[in-house]
C-alpha cells in the first residue's frame, strides 16, 4: 500500500469521506504553492490533488485555466513541481496525487517520470487525457514506482466501461460530477448518486467524486455518496481574490477550506 491506500482505509475504519482540495502548482507563484499546500493541510484536506500546469487543459474550464496561465508565466516544470513536492516531503506525509495532462509525462518518458514521482514522493497520478486503452504501457510501469494509475468515470460511461476503468484504477476512481470540464456550480448534479450507485456494483475500490462541487453544503452531499470530495475551482476562486495579497490569500483560502473539510466529515454510505 502506498500513502493514498493507507488513508482510504484508515477513513473507512472511521466511517468518513476523505476532503481533498487542488492546488495547480506554481499559481499565483512558485514561491506561494508551498505555503498553500500545507494550508490547506491544515485546514483539513486528507489528500491533495497537485495540478500540473499545461496550455491546453482540455478538461479544464475557465477558473483551472487562469490558474495554468498564472503559473506558466513564471514557466514552471514538471520537473521543477516535482523538486517542490521533494521539498514538502520534509514537512508532511499527505498523500498527494498529481494531476498531468499526458503530453509533459511523455516527454519525460513514462518510466523516467514514474521513477522521478516515486523519488519525489507522489503518490499517484490522474491523466484526464489517456484513457485507459492506450496507458497499457503505463500500467505496466507505474505499479514497479508504486504510483496509483486514477483514471477517470464520467456520467456518460456505459456500464461496462465503468468495469474496465474500475479494473485498471489503483488509489481511487474519479468520478466526474458533471458531463463538461471543471468548474464551480450553484447546484450538484442529479447524475452523481445513480452514477456512484452503478460504478459500486463493479467495485469497492474507494471514489472520489469532482467537478464542480463549490459550497460545504455540496460537500456534505457527495461526503454521503462517495470515499471522498474533491474540490478545485471554487478553491482557486478565492484565491483570485486576493492573488496580489499572500497573508489574505492564505488566510481565506483556510477559512473556506476548513468549512469545505468539515462537510466531509459525515458518515459515508
Amino acid at each position: 500500500m502506498n500513502r493514498i491506500d493507507k488513508k482510504f482505509q484508515e477513513l473507512r475504519q472511521q466511517g468518513a469521506s476523505a476532503f481533498m482540495p487542488y492546488v495547480c502548482a506554481g499559481d499565483p507563484n512558485p514561491e506561494l504553492t508551498p505555503k498553500l499546500f500545507l494550508t490547506l493541510e491544515e485546514a483539513g484536506a486528507d489528500l491533495i490533488e497537485l495540478g500540473v500546469p499545461f496550455s491546453d487543459p482540455i478538461a479544464d474550464g475557465p477558473t483551472i485555466q487562469r490558474a495554468s496561465e498564472r503559473a506558466l508565466k513564471h514557466r514552471i516544470s514538471l520537473q521543477q513541481i516535482l523538486e517542490i513536492v521533494k521539498t514538502l516531503r520534509q514537512k508532511t506525509d499527505i498523500p498527494i496525487a498529481l494531476m498531468s495532462y499526458y503530453n509533459p509525462i511523455f516527454r519525460m518518458g513514462e518510466e523516467s517520470f514514474c521513477k522521478a514521482a516515486q523519488a519525489a514522493g507522489i503518490d499517484g497520478v490522474i491523466i484526464p487525457d489517456l484513457p485507459p486503452e492506450q496507458a497499457e504501457s503505463l500500467l505496466k510501469v507505474a505499479p514497479q514506482y508504486n504510483l496509483a494509475t486514477i483514471f477517470l468515470v464520467a456520467p456518460t460511461s456505459p456500464p461496462e466501461r465503468m468495469q474496465l476503468i474500475a479494473s485498471v484504477s489503483t488509489g481511487f476512481i474519479y468520478c466526474v460530477a458533471v458531463t463538461g470540464v471543471t468548474g464551480a456550480r450553484a447546484t450538484l448534479s442529479d447524475e452523481v448518486a445513480p452514477m456512484i450507485a452503478e460504478l459500486r456494483k463493479h467495485t469497492d475500490k474507494p471514489i472520489c467524486v469532482g467537478f464542480g462541487i463549490s459550497t460545504p453544503e455540496q460537500a456534505i452531499q457527495v461526503a454521503q455518496l462517495a470515499d471522498g470530495v474533491i474540490v478545485a475551482s471554487a478553491i482557486i476562486n478565492v484565491a483570485e481574490e486576493n492573488v496580489d495579497d499572500e497573508a489574505r490569500l492564505l488566510a481565506d483560502v483556510k477559512q473556506f477550506a476548513s468549512d469545505l473539510a468539515a462537510g466531509t466529515k459525515t458518515v459515508a454510505v
